[in-house]
C-alpha cells in the first residue's frame, strides 16, 4: 500500500460522510491563495477533533497552531453558543487568513486568534489567569511540544483532554537515535507523559492523505 491509496480512502470518507462543506472549502482555498504551507489536518482528522470536543462537552478550547483556520473551524463548531476557542499562531499572515475564514464560517464570536510565539502567548494566558480549558489541541512546531504540554497542563482543568498531532514523525518516534528535532521533541513529550501521574495517555499511528504519522490523546485526572 502507498500514499496514493491512503489519500484515496481519505477522499472517499470525506465524500461519503459529507465531512467537507463550503466554509471549509473556502478556508482551504484561502490558505492556498495566501501561499500558506499545505499542512492543515485532513477533513477526517478535523472531524475527529470535532467529535472528541463534542463527546467531551468542551466549552473552552485552546489550539496551538492556527495556520489558515481549517482545524479551528472544525473545533469551534463543537462549541456551544457561549463557548470560546483561543487559537495561538506565530505568523501574522496566517492569522489574518484564518480570521477571515473564521468570520466567513460565522464563528468569529467564539474564536480569538492571538499572534506571537506560542510560548509567550501561553505565558500571557497564565499571567491573565484565564478560565481553565476543557480541551487543548497542540499542532505547532514539534520540537517545542514538551514545553507546550507543560503549559497545557497548567492551563487545563481536571478532566480536560490534550491532543497532540504529528507525533509519530513517519516512524522516527520509535528511533532512540533519531536526529530529527521534531521526533526528539516528541520522544521527550512521551517521557513527560509517562512521568506525569495526573495524565492517562496513548498514541495512535495513522495513515492518510498526509502520509504516515499519528497523534497522542491524554486525559488529565482529578
Amino acid at each position: 500500500m502507498d500514499d496514493r491509496r491512503w489519500s484515496d480512502v481519505d477522499a472517499y470518507v470525506t465524500q461519503a460522510l459529507g465531512l467537507d462543506d463550503a466554509e471549509l472549502d473556502r478556508a482551504l482555498m484561502a490558505a492556498q491563495q495566501a501561499q500558506l504551507p499545505p499542512i492543515a489536518v485532513t477533513a477526517p482528522q478535523g472531524k475527529l477533533l470535532q467529535l472528541i470536543a463534542r463527546i467531551h462537552g468542551s466549552r473552552r478550547i485552546l489550539e496551538l497552531g492556527t495556520l489558515g483556520g481549517y482545524s479551528t473551524i472544525f473545533l469551534a463548531r463543537a462549541l456551544p453558543a457561549d463557548g470560546q476557542l483561543v487559537s495561538l499562531e506565530l505568523r501574522a499572515d496566517c492569522a489574518q487568513t484564518a480570521r477571515a475564514s473564521i468570520q466567513a464560517a460565522g464563528l468569529a464570536d467564539r474564536v480569538q486568534v492571538r499572534v506571537g510565539p506560542a510560548l509567550e502567548s501561553l505565558q500571557a494566558l497564565e499571567a491573565e489567569g484565564v478560565e481553565p480549558f476543557d480541551l487543548v489541541f497542540i499542532d505547532a512546531d514539534k520540537p517545542s511540544t514538551p514545553q507546550y504540554f507543560e503549559h497545557a497542563l497548567r492551563l487545563s482543568r481536571p478532566g480536560a483532554v490534550i491532543i497532540a498531532d504529528n507525533v509519530v514523525r513517519g516512524g522516527e518516534l520509535g528511533d532512540p537515535d533519531t536526529a530529527d528535532p521534531g521526533a526528539r521533541g516528541m520522544r521527550r513529550f512521551h517521557e513527560l507523559l509517562a512521568a506525569e501521574p495526573r495524565v492517562d495517555a496513548t498514541t495512535i499511528q495513522t495513515v492518510g492523505a498526509k502520509g504516515y504519522d499519528g497523534f497522542t490523546i491524554a486525559l488529565i485526572g482529578g
